[in-house]
């Protein structure tokens, strides 16, 4: 058995696989495994490891930790999120957490009323509910859609979430523009689209976002996204897989029954079954096949490294708690829309929307002790509506455009500048680093830098589909039989959740 990547899916195929006596071997181009689930020290002479592209954990099954043994555990967030927002002059927010009583009055001293806090009571009862019913049929084999939509029971909560564009529900649910902004935002993560897409793809983004775990909760890695991915690969290797780094797979072939790769140094292996964690777009590559339809990401990614945590002219929201959970910037639902279209019309955003969090907050033991005595914070900014296209003419300068007006949005909301905040490296450079969608295409594969390798899925099948195989039922099916996806682009993928690792080794364990 080959597994070509050792990001986290392949990892956990590998763990299942090798667990149940198979011969596995993982080969992963760059130096190190874990993909963009990864820790780095980013800031030269500072003891502070970020977790460079995927930040946070929802979608991973605790069956999946349990199954394999993993020395991992993740923490719940006591803040879900902070918007900042002026309102008749004054400087406000909308802080959801620290409890009931205290999130309806937030929403009472926002929107003037509690009509926005019982519907949002009601919404994400609604979708907790969804979660509960959906989340488990994940590592399950496909469900058909009829079969999806009979375990969910709720003909309602099916049409506005499965059938219809997710503004439609949005607006009818909610009033204020803000808290209409904050709910979409779930559904444009990673994903380029408005509330009214006819392709619902924002619905399927939005799904993912809520689901995760039976709960939608979204927590935080202790130790940093590498923990995970560190833990994956122990338990891998413990349970008798190699794994080789600095290994770049160069191309597949198959004569159907059982499949070749070639690496860069010129060799060849043999196996039953290949499964490739990469996007579609490489697996198309690597078998000499035309590129599926191009994918784009749309996300700016930025890591900041802070010597305190800034003030807010908000002065009911203590920092500490704002930061703690999501921070949204320029999110209203108006201003997304704006966004999105200035970026399809092939303009950077003028009021780039952004969400940004605190993972020392929760976690400070990614921070060395002397920079958490002496107060140091790391910052996570995940941009929206800047798509690849933005950075085709001149990347360095779009990057820099991007980055100087989704600061600005953040600064609008301070009582003093970010930049005052900023550390400085050993070099005495600002701690600051940037990841468009084009560096995520060259750095991990990513096409177009899209997180989730092409646009997600329902997590169904069509009720018409055939479904003749295991990798079929499964959901990990390619063209090819003795060839499997287990990254993002299967089934059911998207996010760090181990879903498609975990389908793909049980579509292999029950071929037999």
């Amino acid at each position: 058995m080959v597994i070509v990547g050792g990001g986290h899916n392949g990892l956990v195929a590998a763990g299942y696989l090798a667990r149940a006596g198979r011969r596995v071997l993982v080969l992963e181009r760059l130096d190190r495994t874990g993909g963009a689930a990864v820790s780095t020290r980013a800031f030269a002479g500072l003891d502070a490891r970020l977790s460079r592209y995927s930040y946070l954990v929802s979608l991973l099954p605790p069956k999946i930790v349990r199954d394999l043994g993993l020395r991992f555990a993740v923490r719940k967030r006591t803040v879900a999120s902070y918007t900042p927002a002026v309102r008749a002059g004054r400087p406000t927010g909308l802080l959801v957490g620290g409890g009931r009583a205290r999130t309806r009055e937030s929403f009472a001293r926002l929107t003037g009323s509690d009509r926005e806090y019982d519907a949002w009571r009601d919404f994400y009862a609604t979708t907790r509910t969804l979660a509960e019913r959906v989340f488990p049929t994940l590592t399950e084999p496909l469900p058909t859609r009829a079969a999806l939509r009979a375990r969910i029971g709720d003909d309602a909560t099916w049409h506005a979430l499965f059938e219809r564009p997710l503004g439609e529900l949005i607006e009818h649910t909610f009033r204020d523009d803000l808290v209409r902004g904050v709910v979409l935002t779930d559904g444009l993560i990673g994903t380029f689209a408005t509330a009214h897409d006819p392709s619902l793809r924002q619905n399927r983004c939005f799904l993912y976002h809520v689901i995760g775990g039976g709960t939608g909760d979204w927590d935080v890695p202790l130790g940093g996204m590498g923990a995970l991915t560190d833990a994956l690969a122990d338990a891998a290797r413990r349970a008798g897989a190699e794994l080789v780094t600095g290994c770049p797979v160069t191309a597949l072939a198959t004569d159907g029954r059982t499949a070749e790769v070639t690496t860069g140094d010129g060799h060849t292996i043999g196996a039953r079954r290949v499964l490739v964690n990469a996007a579609p777009r490489e697996l198309a590559r690597l078998l000499g096949e035309p590129a599926p339809p191009p994918a784009e990401g749309a996300q700016l990614k930025v890591n900041m490294l802070l010597t305190r945590l800034p003030r807010l002219r908000d002065r009911h929201t203590d920092p500490r708690e704002a930061f703690s959970g999501t921070f949204h910037i320029a999110e209203g639902y108006g201003q997304l829309e704006t966004a999105y279209q200035e970026a399809a019309a092939g303009r950077p955003p003028t009021a780039p929307p952004s969400e940004i969090y605190c993972h020392s907050l929760t976690d400070p033991a990614i921070l060395g002790a002397d920079l958490v005595r002496r107060g140091y914070h790391t910052l996570t900014l995940f941009g929206l509506h800047t798509p690849a296209r933005l950075f085709a003419a001149d990347h360095d300068a779009t990057r820099d455009r991007l980055l100087a007006a989704t600061l600005a949005q953040l600064d609008a909301h301070l009582a003093e500048p970010l930049a005052d905040c900023l550390a400085r490296d050993a070099d005495g450079r600002p701690c600051i680093e940037v990841r468009t969608p084009l560096d995520l295409d060259r750095e991990l594969g990513l096409p177009g830098g899209h997180i989730f390798h092409r646009d997600l899925a329902f997590p169904c099948a069509p009720d018409e589909a055939p479904l003749p195989t295991p990798a079929a039922r499964w959901g990990v099916a390619t063209a090819h039989p003795a060839i499997h996806l287990c990254g993002a682009g299967a089934l059911r993928g998207g996010g760090v959740s181990g879903i498609p690792g975990h389908n793909a080794a049980m579509a292999v364990l029950e071929e037999g």
